[in-house]
């Protein structure tokens, strides 16, 4: 997908004072790729902006049957500018969970402030402020969590992935067909996998995994988000994060993390030869992005320590097709 200008239609979930809290997008057509389709909801566009939003032709338009406390919407980004309001946001993460971008190909610069904090429930999205007003009209109401973002199995099914947990993936999370998440997993907005994959572990914001790589449980890898780092992380192909390992250096490809060692860019590690022998001691993040390396931790010096690896990671066909 050529991805802007693009135009998109969906509906909305609104509060009581009908503030937007969220969007469901059914629809996305780029200019680009589909100009046909693109020009004729962008006329659609321009009159509901004069008319401020009358949508009885696009409620017949697209057969979409809106319920209370929603709303039709019509959303036009055309260039890829920060994100300015809910509209944008949402459809930004549409983007990104349709696997029409990528993570990291998009601004999403003010994203955090332009979604409401919203509570989660099997009713649907609901305002804070609205909860007690609600809460009479419905014979059970569960409150799943309080936060920004949704999960992604509620705006988005992709195909060929199993998610065991499905409030533990954000939408906004990119998954390959053939990525596995187990219970221990969790995906962030703007990260997610490029191919099959197993997921035991967090896969925290604009990381991404490479295909055929195996995040072991209780792993973790750092994210941009806070903390002050800013060097995005990614995991190569055919890798293994042993369980509890942590990770702060992107990987290349046919790399292994053993179990319990956390990698940072600042760690002291010893490069060592097929005898064990010390080459040089350098900071993990010398060892960037390098091929076929295998991280240990010398259990008698504790010191970490970087060698050839020379073991291949084969993830078990069986589990990974997801149809």
């Amino acid at each position: 997908m050529d991805t802007f200008p693009l135009i998109a239609t969906g509906v909305a979930s609104t509060s009581l004072d009908g503030e937007i809290l969220a969007i469901r997008y059914t629809k996305i057509v780029s200019l680009n790729d589909q100009k046909d389709e693109f020009e004729s909801l962008d006329s659609l566009y321009q009159q509901m902006e004069k008319e401020d939003s009358d949508f009885t032709k696009l409620t017949k338009k697209e057969g979409q049957i809106v319920k209370e406390r929603e709303k039709l919407i019509v959303h036009k980004i055309n260039e890829d500018t920060p994100v300015e309001d809910v509209k944008d946001a949402y459809l930004k993460l549409h983007l990104l969970s349709m696997k029409l971008v990528k993570p990291n190909t998009i601004n999403l610069e003010g994203i955090f402030s332009a979604l409401p904090n919203v509570a989660w429930t099997n009713q649907g999205p609901i305002h804070p402020n609205d909860l007690e007003k609600l809460r009479p009209e419905y014979d059970s109401l569960y409150i799943r969590s309080l936060d920004k973002f949704p999960c992604l199995t509620d705006y988005v099914i992709p195909n060929g992935v199993r998610i065991a947990d499905a409030s533990r993936v954000r939408l906004g999370a990119y998954l390959s067909e053939g990525t596995t998440i187990m219970h221990e997993g969790f995906v962030n907005f703007n990260a997610g996998t490029l191919g099959p994959s197993m997921i035991e572990g967090r896969i925290s914001a604009g990381v991404v995994i490479g295909k055929n790589s195996d995040l072991g449980g209780g792993c973790s890898t750092m994210g941009t988000l806070s903390g002050g780092n800013d060097v995005k992380i990614s995991v190569g192909e055919d890798c293994l994060l042993g369980a509890n390992s942590g990770l702060g250096i992107p990987l290349g490809d046919r790399c292994i993390v053993e179990a319990g060692l956390y990698l940072t860019a600042g760690s002291k590690v010893e490069v060592i030869d097929e005898n064990n022998k010390i080459i040089k001691i350098v900071k993990a993040s010398e060892l960037s992005s390098k091929n076929d390396q295998l991280f240990i931790r010398n259990s008698l010096t504790g010191a970490i320590q970087c060698k050839a690896n020379t073991k291949s990671v084969s993830l078990n066909d069986q589990l990974h097709k997801n149809d």
